[in-house]
């Protein structure tokens, strides 16, 4: 049975002062909602959000998350400097079965509105393109700071009344919903209210370069076969990649035996950036769901979920928050959120997100 609530809430008490938590508290207050508390075990930004990459693109491989970052991408750009830098995302080939799934992903992405295009990945000054085989790049999204972006949703919400509360759990407080936006820990959460949600922890890192002579218009730079990727921060470079193997659980370790193999990959495809060093690494954890798609919606009564964004949380809140503060408020939400219902794991999976960086 699916829960519903009717306007109006009375109060609202939001779990987790992440990029979501605070995206939905700071569309709350925009919807002129005053009785909310964003409340977090830590401080703002102090979980996933502190450690993710940054990445804001629209290139994923199935039409609902492309919609999803669609709707976050305006508000991107209008946020504009310094917190987001609109340099573009850049996919390379060196296969032709690569290319075949970027061409894939392209025409889906084109029949959506995203302006992808086919371009010669040679324009990118400095890049290595002698061994690839096509590139598409959309130039309209580009890379973000998440932390500061969240903790200026945060100030943007105090000023137009929400609460905020600190080394707080969420769960001591009263409320008539309880909003579950705290990424891994969301199902320790969900099971205090007798709530079972499929979100599991697993763990990526993220390895930081010495500092390098680098152009300001620099792309997200992403390999089609091998998930291997880059960013300019700074004067330095953010290189992630898969693990070897998945890394199920809440340890947040890093794994130095990779480090050689990601300089190796990162010399080769960017040679300008041969001979740095590793000058510092952190791990995070992802909130994955099983078919890389979030949980949004009613998940029990006086319960919403916003969770198991499976590494695109950061890049997709906007459209979340908005979203997720109509339909707490009664309202129709602004775009079709039918395919991140909880309800759809009583059956198979249909349309796993196959594009996880």
């Amino acid at each position: 049975r699916r829960a519903t609530r009717a306007r109006p809430v009375a109060r609202v008490v939001i779990a987790g002062a992440g990029a979501i938590g605070a995206s939905i508290a700071y569309s709350l207050a925009r919807r002129g909602a005053r009785d909310v508390v964003l409340a977090d075990v830590g401080v703002v930004a102090s979980g996933s959000t502190a450690k993710a990459m940054g990445g804001v693109r629209q290139q994923f491989s199935t039409a609902a998350e492309v919609r999803l970052a669609q709707e976050s991408i305006r508000f991107f750009e209008e946020l504009g400097a310094p917190f987001f830098d609109q340099v573009g995302y850049l996919f390379v080939a060196t296969t032709e079965p690569g290319l075949a799934g970027l061409e894939e992903r392209r025409v889906l992405q084109a029949s959506l509105g995203v302006p992808a295009e086919r371009v010669d990945a040679a324009r990118v000054s400095g890049l290595r393109a002698d061994d690839v085989l096509g590139a598409v790049a959309c130039w309209s999204d580009g890379c973000a700071d998440p932390a500061a972006v969240t903790r200026e949703l945060v100030r943007r919400s105090l000023e137009l009344g929400i609460e905020l509360r600190e080394h707080t759990d969420a769960l001591e407080l009263d409320g008539d919903v309880l909003v579950i936006a705290c990424g891994p820990r969301s199902a320790e959460v969900a099971a205090t209210r007798g709530l079972e949600l499929p979100v599991r922890p697993l763990c990526r890192q993220l390895l930081l370069t010495g500092p390098l002579d680098l152009p300001a218009e620099l792309p997200m730079i992403v390999e089609a076969e091998t998930g291997f990727h880059f960013r300019r921060r700074h004067d330095r470079l953010v290189l992630a990649m898969t693990d070897p193997e998945a890394r199920w659980g809440f340890e947040e370790l890093v794994d130095e035996s990779v480090f050689e193999d990601r300089l190796e990959r990162l010399a080769h495809r960017y040679p300008p950036a041969a001979g740095t060093v590793v000058d510092d690494a952190w791990a995070g954890l992802y909130d994955m769901t099983p078919d890389a798609h979030p949980i949004i919606g009613w998940v029990g009564d006086g319960v919403y979920a916003a969770c198991g964004f499976s590494g695109h949380g950061f890049m997709q809140s906007p459209a979340v928050g908005e979203a997720a503060a109509a339909e707490l408020l009664g309202d129709e939400p602004p775009f079709d959120l039918s395919p991140y219902r909880l309800e759809r794991f009583e059956g198979d999976a249909v349309f796993p997100e196959t594009l996880v960086l």
